[in-house]
């Protein structure tokens, strides 16, 4: 029997460095979400700051925005997925870019340390990479989450999607890339037949002009929601079928990864 949920795809505009006022609109966000029926929202990357390399004011030790997801989760009876910037000053490293699944119950269900910082932008400077991925189901269906710069990594989607048929993207990409943004995450749904969950801020943030592009796409590449321009909801029933996309056009069984491996340009 195919398993279904609910998702809500937040694209906020999101106050600059400003995290009890980015609090409030969550929650907000969330109440709406919780009303019309789904089993979990997701927010952009850097959920309640915007990205920001100002990590003396961003970073956390103390696990305030986790608390405060977690409350909000339990209030809601519903599933949050949000970013936000780890403290990892005390054990000589950089910080973390982070981005967490607390469950309706409040619970930690996922926690992901962003692999790729963006060097093009200085976040190689203030941020060190995760070296971990993290999976995780949703109503049985199961996920994993990566963040922005991420997508330009194929190889890294091609390992999470042996186990993830959703695989949510959490970003603030600006707007002068959206063409990058559009083609990649296509063309990641395309090549590891799964569900693509895009979550982009959208307006002016820090400086940086953002248009959204939040969207939902099929393990075919079909794009069947997607929103532009100015911050609201996106709201999709999935269906657990990534199966059926892989039974009908067997792509993944011809991979010939131990080859790949072992292959150098001359």
């Amino acid at each position: 029997m195919e398993k279904h949920l609910k998702i809500a795809l937040a694209q906020t505009t999101i106050h600059w460095e400003a995290q009890e006022e980015n609090y409030k609109v969550a929650e907000k966000w969330i109440h709406e979400a919780a009303v019309q029926g789904a089993g979990v929202i997701f927010f952009p990357e850097m959920s309640f700051t915007g990205f920001s390399m100002n990590t003396s004011v961003t970073k956390e030790r103390d696990g305030r925005t986790i608390a405060r997801m977690k409350a909000l989760a339990r209030q809601y009876h519903i599933h949050i997925g949000f970013g936000w910037v780890k403290d990892c000053t005390a054990g000589g490293g950089k910080c973390e870019n982070h981005y967490t699944i607390v469950d309706r119950d409040g619970s930690v269900s996922s926690d992901y340390a962003k692999i790729h910082p963006f060097s093009y932008s200085g976040e190689d400077e203030k941020f060190q990479g995760g070296s971990a991925v993290s999976c995780f189901a949703l109503e049985n269906i199961p996920f994993t989450s990566v963040i922005c710069y991420d997508l330009r990594f194929p190889e890294l989607f091609q390992v999470l999607s042996k186990r993830a048929h959703v695989i949510v993207v959490a970003a603030n990409w600006p707007a002068q890339r959206s063409a990058h943004w559009k083609a990649l995450l296509q063309a990641r749904a395309i090549e590891n037949q799964v569900y693509i969950l895009a979550v982009n801020c959208a307006g002016s943030i820090g400086g940086v002009w953002y248009t959204g592009d939040s969207c939902v796409i099929n393990p075919d590449g079909i794009v069947r929601a997607c929103l532009s321009g100015s911050e609201g909801m996106i709201y999709e029933e999935l269906a657990d079928d990534t199966a059926s996309y892989r039974t009908a056009f067997p792509v993944k069984q011809d991979r010939r990864e131990a080859l790949y491996a072992s292959l150098s340009v001359l």
